[in-house]
């Protein structure tokens, strides 16, 4: 039986896909192909690589710290136990990461065969997943390491290249190439010439090997990103599934890709790549004009999801998420809604949207991170209004959830429950309050809201004060393990 342990690199913003796509809820979390996240298929396609000989375990994910009650409340959701959670205080890049991941899955003397994927693919022919990836681990079983290339339908200049033996050659075995060597993203001249010729796949990013192949082939290629990863993994502190390795030790670890710091020095070397082709409906979803390639469409090539009207339009792409987008004889354009921001684009400049959010954070724009609905670990807030010296937010608290016990210097609260039934500490007063009741949160004083039925609690909570931003907080206790601010 060979012991499969699935990695899911979570990090990423996804800027292109603003404003949906943000740093508080990156791409890898939305649904853009169905009712799933990303991050939700592509755990379910890893749970699913099971077979007679398969035995596949609880998926390891690395992901940020903000990001962590997301990742494991959208795998509750889909009924899939979280193994490991990897929580990088700072992004360092893949190579970082994958050796984390091999590092913890080696700690009891196991050596899984690895399956590495981002989070943030879409796949329209899971089967077809599943069959390239469990060649991939019979491969990888034997101490290969193997990478999936993507079958090319186009001449692609965004995406780097895997070099195969040439069309006119016969592979290692049935559908198992040997690698020659990885390519940069070509010109449109190079990238025709590639699709011509044959013996070329995109890179994709996902790869299947041994941990410990991993680990000898980062100490051969980039022995410093080793060393330092394995100084911040002695010094992890453990809160159960949650992993965080020693913050100023992993700042210090070289930021580096999993191709520049060790796939591209593998072909020729002691380290050979095999690649198993995979033609299973994939993209990387990395603008909006991708989205509308893999959504289905109308007669007039539109896709269109949430309340959308048209009339003599074609080729667009509408996401509307909380009102009516309408459109009028308009062509190859994308359009999407949030609460907070509105984008219109062309479609053909749809990677240029990454402007735009470089601008939001330059000028540290609240739009640039978070959506006006945030997802906190004990439920949601929406600010739903707000003007000089007030803010408004409805509130949601999940059954036996609690907020920290916490202070404002420059505001003060009231709270009405709308729905359920609120356990609120203020100062020494412990209160519970039901339906319609309502209590007032004097500006410094401590407090806390708690849900302690089995509903879960809806308030209105209004703010009054001199300055209401999100980082007037001072936590006392959080069950959650959180700094200020989060």
């Amino acid at each position: 039986m060979i012991q499969v342990t699935p990695v899911i690199l979570c990090g990423g913003s996804g800027t292109r896909l603003w404003p949906l796509s943000r740093t508080g809820f990156p791409k890898q979390f939305l649904c853009l192909t169905g009712k799933e996240s990303l991050f939700q298929q592509a755990a379910q396609r890893l749970a699913a690589l099971g077979s007679e000989y398969i035995q596949v375990a609880a998926p390891v994910i690395v992901s940020g710290e903000d990001h962590r009650f997301l990742a494991s409340e959208q795998l509750r959701e889909v009924g899939i136990a979280l193994g490991t959670a990897l929580l990088e205080p700072t992004g360092r890049n893949t190579a970082p990461a994958l050796t984390l991941a091999a590092l913890a899955a080696v700690q009891n003397g196991q050596d899984p065969v690895l399956v590495v994927t981002p989070a943030d693919q879409t796949i329209a022919t899971p089967a077809a997943f599943t069959a390239a990836v469990q060649q991939a681990i019979a491969q990888a079983e034997q101490d290969n390491i193997v990478i999936l290339g993507v079958t090319p339908d186009k001449p692609e200049t965004g995406y780097g290249y895997i070099h195969t033996v040439s069309s006119g050659n016969l592979p290692l075995q049935t559908n198992v190439y040997s690698v020659q060597a990885f390519v940069e993203k070509p010109s449109l001249p190079t990238a025709q010439r590639y699709l011509s010729e044959g013996g070329y796949y995109w890179n994709a990013g996902m790869f299947v090997l041994k941990a410990s192949v991993w680990l000898a082939a980062i100490e051969q290629f980039a022995p410093a990103i080793l060393q330092a990863t394995r100084t911040a993994w002695a010094a992890r502190k453990t809160d159960g599934a949650f992993v965080r390795p020693g913050q100023a030790e992993f700042e210090a670890i070289p930021s580096e890709s999993v191709d520049y710091a060790v796939m591209e020095h593998c072909p020729g070397s002691a380290f050979p790549i095999q690649m198993v082709p995979l033609d299973a409906g994939w993209s990387d979803l990395g603008a909006w004009d991708a989205v509308w390639q893999v959504q289905p469409k109308d007669t007039h090539g539109n896709a269109h999801q949430g309340d959308v009207l048209s009339t003599d339009s074609n080729n667009t792409l509408v996401h509307a998420s909380s009102r009516l987008v309408a459109l009028v004889g308009v062509r190859d354009l994308v359009v999407v809604e949030t609460a907070d921001a509105v984008l219109v684009a062309s479609k053909s400049c749809s990677q240029d949207v990454k402007a735009i959010v470089n601008q939001l954070g330059a000028q540290q724009r609240e739009e640039h991170t978070l959506h006006r609905k945030v997802h906190r670990p004990w439920g949601w807030y929406d600010s739903i209004d707000e003007a000089e010296r007030f803010k408004v937010k409805r509130i949601q608290v999940k059954p036996g959830a609690s907020l920290s016990l916490q202070k404002h210097h420059h505001r003060a609260e009231h709270w009405i429950v709308v729905k359920g039934t609120a356990e609120v500490t203020c100062g020494d007063k412990v209160t519970l309050l039901g339906e319609n009741q309502s209590i007032y949160i004097p500006l410094g004083e401590v407090h806390r809201l708690s849900n302690p039925g089995n509903i879960p609690l809806e308030i209105i909570e209004v703010q009054t004060g001199s300055y209401l931003g999100e980082d007037d907080i001072v936590r006392f206790e959080d069950t959650y393990g959180r700094s200020d601010n989060k």
